[in-house]
């Protein structure tokens, strides 16, 4: 079955806009003055989930070591604090502080601003059209991303 011109270009649309978010990762990173690394790192711990430095490790697939070290220069820069567990006093809990969040979104604001005119500019219905299909599309992705690799 072929694909429709449609269904193509929103291929190929897609397509470059994955290959840009690491672009748009490393932009930050470079406004921010951290690492890609760190970048993603802050992401992870922004995302609400409560994790440790085992936790982050696995998150950005590197060794635990490299996420101490990680973590300690993130922590030293004011970045993240560790927090105590809530429920096991043993274990710490990563936590971005409040200065990190207030800079990540004012390096974000021109993005988010360029992005939020773009979505006011659609017409009456087609943003909740947009937004349904981004919603189901990072779906997608997510359940791709989690897949193990088929033995070969």
């Amino acid at each position: 079955m072929e694909d429709s011109p449609v269904a193509l270009r929103v291929n190929l649309a897609l397509r470059e806009l994955l290959a840009l978010a690491h672009d748009v990762q490393v932009a930050l990173a470079r406004r921010l003055g951290l690492g890609a690394t760190d970048v993603q790192a802050l992401q992870h711990l922004a995302a609400g989930t409560p994790m440790g430095t085992v936790d982050l490790a696995h998150a950005l697939k590197i060794r635990s070591a490299s996420a101490t070290v990680l973590v300690d220069r993130l922590e030293a820069a004011g970045h993240v604090r560790r927090d105590p567990h809530p429920r096991d006093g043993r274990r710490v809990t990563l936590v971005v502080s409040e200065p990190a969040r207030a800079e990540v979104r004012a390096a974000l604001a021109p993005l988010v601003d360029a992005i939020t005119r773009l979505t006011d500019g659609l017409p009456p219905g087609q943003a909740e059209v947009v937004a349904r299909f981004l919603g189901d599309t990072t779906e997608i992705l997510r359940a791709y991303a989690a897949e193990p690799p088929e033995a070969g």
